[in-house]
């Protein structure tokens, strides 16, 4: 994994789903359901499987792709 881009927020929190659309890491919410889904998400390197996961500042959040792993941190 190259370097992490921040993606700022809002709010004090995101929910993951969101923040997956937000960061473009999912083109959609049914993309980002799917790579939950499938085990190919990681925030701050731990698999998460719930697509309502709050995010804070911090976290960075990881997706494996067919084109490699991308990575983007709450900002």
């Amino acid at each position: 994994m190259g370097a992490v881009d921040t993606v700022p927020i809002s709010d004090d929190v995101i929910r993951l789903g969101q923040f997956l659309k937000l960061a473009n890491l999912a083109d959609s919410g049914a993309d980002a359901r799917l790579l939950i889904e499938n085990g190919d998400v990681r925030v701050n390197g731990e698999v998460e499987e719930r697509r309502g996961r709050q995010l804070h500042r911090g976290d960075t959040v990881e997706v494996d792709s067919p084109a490699g792993s991308l990575a983007a941190r709450v900002g």
